[in-house]
């Protein structure tokens, strides 16, 4: 594939997993939206990287180190949210953290954080 081709798969295959997470979050499962929230902007990120660094992206999960290698202009607000976003992916996947993290997911919660979801998605879309 070449640069072309493997931008346009992040981002259809980002695509594919925002509809994933706004379905699990229609249905109230508000720690896996947000998980698969993380994938989302995880695979945006990468797209960015590819676009703008190397077509070989780095093989981590750490949203504000991808954006850091990717050389992405964030402000405070945008790290620190990326930052919390990638606690969602350790906090879904690993059996110890998963209680708590399903404590803290109500809707309230679920909901403020997919809408940054969303205006993160747009925001960076807009620079691919």
């Amino acid at each position: 594939m070449d640069k072309k081709e493997i931008i346009k798969y992040w981002i259809q295959s980002s695509d594919n997993d925002y509809e994933t997470m706004e379905y699990l979050f229609k249905g109230k499962n508000y720690s896996w939206s947000l998980f698969v929230g993380h994938i989302v902007v995880e695979k945006l990120l990468k797209a960015y990287y590819t676009k703008n660094i190397d077509m070989n992206t780095p093989y981590i999960h750490d949203l504000l180190r991808i954006a850091e290698k990717s050389k992405l202009e964030l402000s405070e607000e945008q790290k620190n949210f990326l930052d919390t976003l990638t606690s969602f992916n350790i906090k879904a996947r690993y059996d110890d953290y998963k209680l708590n993290f399903y404590k803290i997911c109500t809707k309230k919660f679920a909901t403020t954080n997919i809408t940054k979801i969303k205006e993160f998605r747009i925001w960076i879309k807009k620079l691919l």
